[in-house]
């Protein structure tokens, strides 16, 4: 890195707050001996809707039994939830974390390692993405989901900004894939007194962003030169995604294209006057991140399909609908996004495809230069 950049961060109080081993307590994560590490991403589960009725519990039962069924299965190495875990506005304040309890058993039981984003629903009066972080931590020993520093959170409603490091072998000095979740908040504040929350990542997360990746860099290296991959996660997608539906070819983009993205479908897109408020945090994942494969986000149930960006040359995806919860249409179904890394080289691009709850799969793409 250069020496401006070296400066940059050491004189920023800001970067005392990064630290680059954060994981001291929890196993380090690995690819397997032969070169590969899954992922498998659970996406808007929607545990919690009207527990007062026999379909709300029933949906969570089902979205549980999807859960046991895919891991049992697929065998991950790593699971991410990417957002909307609890519907937050159906549940009862009271007992609204004890939801977590349920989500994570099945990971608990077997003993996977597990991130979680947060998306709009799991803001709302009944509860907060700070109050599913603090439950998960406590009752899920594999959580690796941590929170930002303060300067960095959203104003309190976006917390959930960290990274995990992969290493090749847990004896490495620096790690050869780093995964990045982005809280991008939304939904309403809290209590009685319930007000709107902003419905992009906090513009603040881009001075993280730099100084993170800066500090990696002069720590590691810079991750060009000794070919350090990324992959980033982030709930509602950002809105530069929106312009690329339009164009989608479904032998070239496979996958499940029925959800229009129009106002609220994106980041920042639900009040005009919000146009571009996500930009600092695009702009600077696109800017800083190198060896980025892809970009993941949920929220809009009924797409699956893949893209790449070309104003940032980066391939967005999304995840497949996996709860039984939240909206959904005939013919939609609901399973899992898959990701493979089939090497620590970022050179070889990751495979992902959808897989359904009774195993069906399609929608297959390498996430590499080739790809569109």
């Amino acid at each position: 890195m250069s020496d401006a950049e070296t400066q940059s961060f050491s004189l920023d109080p800001r970067s005392a707050d990064i630290e680059l081993d954060p994981y001291r307590e929890k196993p380090r994560l690995t690819f397997r001996q032969d070169g590969t590490f899954k992922i498998t991403v659970f996406s808007d589960l929607h545990y919690g809707e009207n527990p007062w009725d026999d379909w709300g519990p029933q949906q969570d039962v089902d979205s549980t039994q999807l859960m046991n069924t895919v891991l049992n299965d697929e065998k991950p190495d790593y699971v991410v939830l990417n957002g909307d875990l609890i519907t937050g506005e159906n549940t009862f304040r009271e007992n609204s974390t004890t939801l977590i309890d349920e989500i994570v058993a099945p990971l608990n039981k077997l003993k996977i390692p597990f991130s979680s984003t947060h998306g709009n629903h799991d803001n709302e009066p009944n509860i907060t993405h700070a109050e599913e972080i603090r439950r998960e931590l406590r009752v899920a020993p594999l959580s690796y989901t941590r929170t930002a520093p303060s300067w960095a959170d959203g104003e309190g409603y976006g917390p959930g900004t960290y990274w995990v490091p992969v290493y090749t072998k847990a004896s490495d000095r620096r790690p050869s894939l780093i995964l990045w979740f982005f809280d991008s908040r939304g939904g309403f504040s809290e209590g009685a007194n319930s007000t709107a929350l902003p419905d992009w990542v906090d513009a603040k997360v881009a001075d993280w962003v730099k100084l993170t990746v800066a500090k990696m860099n002069y720590a590691w290296g810079p991750a060009d030169k000794v070919r350090r991959g990324s992959l980033a996660f982030v709930h509602i997608p950002p809105h530069a995604v929106q312009a690329l539906q339009p164009g989608l070819n479904s032998t070239q983009d496979p996958g499940l294209n029925a959800d229009l993205l129009g106002s609220g479908s994106t980041q920042a897109s639900g009040e005009p006057a919000n146009a571009g408020k996500d930009e600092p945090f695009w702009d600077a994942v696109n800017a800083e991140i190198k060896n980025l494969h892809a970009v993941i986000s949920g929220h809009d149930h009924g797409n699956e399909w893949c893209k790449r960006e070309p104003t940032k040359n980066v391939i967005f995806c999304f995840d497949k609908h996996s709860g039984y919860g939240g909206y959904s249409s005939t013919g939609w179904g609901h399973g899992v996004r898959n990701v493979v890394f089939r090497s620590p080289d970022p050179s070889v691009g990751p495979e992902t495809w959808i897989r359904m709850e009774d195993g069906e799969t399609h929608a297959r793409v390498v996430l590499d230069g080739s790809y569109n």
